[in-house]
């Protein structure tokens, strides 16, 4: 396991993991969720782990909005930067990811793009604006969000509230409450939560979905709390806009929830299984 520090379009500098294996010719790139650090879903130590020993590379592609606050530097500035989920703006997903699979062009054959919660809100996103089969051959979808059911307790007060500092050029201020009643962050990135940029699983948007050329698989715990109450609806749903419905896998871990809780050995077997599968094709 060693640092993997990739550079954006921007300069920011995000601090990824690199879980290596003997000369892989294959990597599997997971884009975090917000706070989908190693100290709340300790199962990327799981799937690196079970990864490398089966000859794959794994890249834990940690984002903005990995930690609260996250100290990098931006390299064209040469001044440090805090990043995190109180500052993160939904419009670098394109550029964040891209970081990730920059360095993974120049060094791999086969790439696999998978995204654990908002994570996999962001490969949907970035999958719908981009078609190159070659420097993305599969996808994985782990527990992606249900935004809307994530800022359902977001009241309209609160909403006014964002609008009103965004449209008065206020938007770098911080709330004065908790967005969703945990998260700490600036008006800005709040409006980007409400905007529908990322909600792209919700039940009635289905833009971003069915712009999707690639295949790949889908992934849920059945007790995930993220999806309104039916996970494996939730997750058949997904796939069901999908134009590539038919060749993609669904895969359903029984009694576990978002983080995979006591079924980390589990998840990991899955994708190695997965990314194994598909370099042999």
């Amino acid at each position: 396991m060693k640092n993997l520090d990739v550079a954006t379009r921007r300069g920011t500098v995000l601090n990824g993991v690199l879980f290596p294996a003997k000369n892989s010719d294959t990597v599997v790139i997971a884009i975090t969720g917000i706070h989908g650090n190693f100290y709340s879903n300790p199962f990327y130590y799981n799937i690196g782990d079970t990864l490398s020993a089966a000859g794959i590379d794994f890249i834990y592609a940690q984002t903005n909005d990995a930690l609260g606050e996250i100290e990098t530097y931006n390299i064209k500035t040469g001044s440090k930067e805090l990043i995190g989920s109180w500052n993160e703006r939904f419009s670098y997903t394109d550029e964040d990811i891209d970081a990730y699979l920059d360095f993974a062009a120049q060094n791999y054959r086969h790439v696999i793009l998978a995204g654990h919660s908002l994570g996999a809100n962001k490969v949907i996103y970035y999958l719908a604006r981009h078609h190159d089969k070659k420097r993305v051959e599969k996808f994985i979808l782990m527990s992606p969000a249900n935004l809307t059911h994530m800022m359902s307790g977001v009241s309209d007060g609160e909403r006014d509230f964002i609008e009103k500092l965004v449209r008065y050029g206020q938007g770098e201020k911080i709330l004065p409450f908790y967005f969703m009643g945990w998260v700490l962050c600036t008006a800005n990135t709040a409006h980007d939560w409400l905007s529908g940029i990322l909600d792209n699983t919700n039940g009635k948007n289905f833009d971003q979905l069915e712009q999707i050329t690639h295949t790949g698989a889908l992934i849920i715990g059945t007790f995930d709390t993220f999806t309104d109450g039916d996970p494996a609806g939730f997750l058949k749903m997904i796939n069901s806009h999908i134009p590539t419905a038919q060749e993609n896998k669904l895969i359903f871990i029984e009694r576990t929830g978002h983080t995979y809780q006591q079924k980390h050995g589990e998840i990991a077997e899955i994708i190695k299984n997965l990314a194994v599968e598909w370099r042999s094709e």
